[in-house]
């Protein structure tokens, strides 16, 4: 990651941002990580997504997008200089929670056993981009 005086984190390898907005920004012994989608780096690919041609969704895999957006949060943490395990504060926001609520509680279950950290999960009515899922989190360095 490129850091700057500020402290905003710019990371080389996840997704580029869809705005004008650092992946992190280091604050004290903090990191805080702009919300993090599955979207795959150098592409507007979202993995387990199928669109029609105005860019509709027709079909999506919450498994597919969970593990992508725990590996781009990793990425993110890690080229900051943090890890996984230092994460302390995750926000959830989720387009469907009647469908993919179990789902993702499996799998975050799975990727988060050693490492609890404080949880927040929200349905929100859409994300900026067809995406089914969206995390933000707070870690420490």
């Amino acid at each position: 990651m490129n850091e700057t005086p500020t402290d905003v984190l710019h990371s080389s390898q996840a997704p580029e941002p869809v705005g004008l907005y650092p992946h992190a920004r280091k604050v004290g012994n903090l990191l805080f990580l702009s919300g993090v989608g599955p979207r795959e780096k150098g592409t507007k690919q979202i993995p387990g997504v199928t669109l029609d041609e105005t860019g509709k969704i027709l079909s999506y895999d919450i498994e597919a997008q969970c593990h992508s957006v725990f590996r781009n949060v990793r990425t993110i943490l890690e080229e900051a200089g943090s890890r996984w395990e230092n994460l302390v504060d995750v926000t959830v926001f989720l387009t469907n929670m009647a469908a993919d609520f179990q789902t993702y509680n499996r799998l975050y279950a799975q990727y988060f056993k050693d490492c609890q950290p404080c949880r927040t999960t929200v349905e929100v009515n859409a994300l900026p981009t067809p995406i089914a899922i969206e995390l933000k989190c707070i870690a420490t360095i």
